[in-house]
């Protein structure tokens, strides 16, 4: 019986089933949000604003333990100079997940995971598109 137990497992042992979420976590502190499957968003949410949460505290130890957690220094700066302070005084659920519909090769159930406050960039035009090009080459 799994009463009482909250972990999802995801198909992975604990060690790689840690370093997907950690992953998972960095590259949304990084880019705002992340495209994933529904079950990965969900399992990653907790972590998410467990992050933040220790962001806020903005001590050394909880800089620490986040550094232990992410494995990377420079996520954690990040979080902690500009995640933490955008949430301003939010007493939690800084994060949403929003439903994409089914991936087409295999119906996996599809999701953004996203900060509260994350505003996308506006879309660029097709003018702007094609002087960036011409300009690369």
């Amino acid at each position: 019986m799994r009463h009482r137990k909250h972990t999802v497992k995801l198909g992975r042992v604990s060690a790689h089933r840690d370093a997907l979420l950690s992953s998972l976590v960095g590259h949304l502190i990084e880019r705002g949000r992340v495209r994933t499957t529904l079950v990965k968003a969900k399992a990653v949410r907790p972590l998410a604003e467990h992050m933040v949460t220790l962001a806020r505290r903005g001590t050394l130890a909880a800089r620490r333990q986040a550094i232990g957690r992410l494995r990377s220094p420079e996520r954690v700066a990040r979080l902690f100079a500009e995640v933490a302070p955008a949430v301003g005084d939010r007493a939690g659920g800084y994060t949403r997940i929003l439903r994409l519909g089914r991936r087409p090769g295999d119906g996996a159930e599809m999701a953004l995971i996203e900060w509260t406050h994350y505003a996308p960039p506006a879309p660029r035009k097709r003018a702007e598109k094609a002087t960036e090009k011409s300009e690369k080459k």
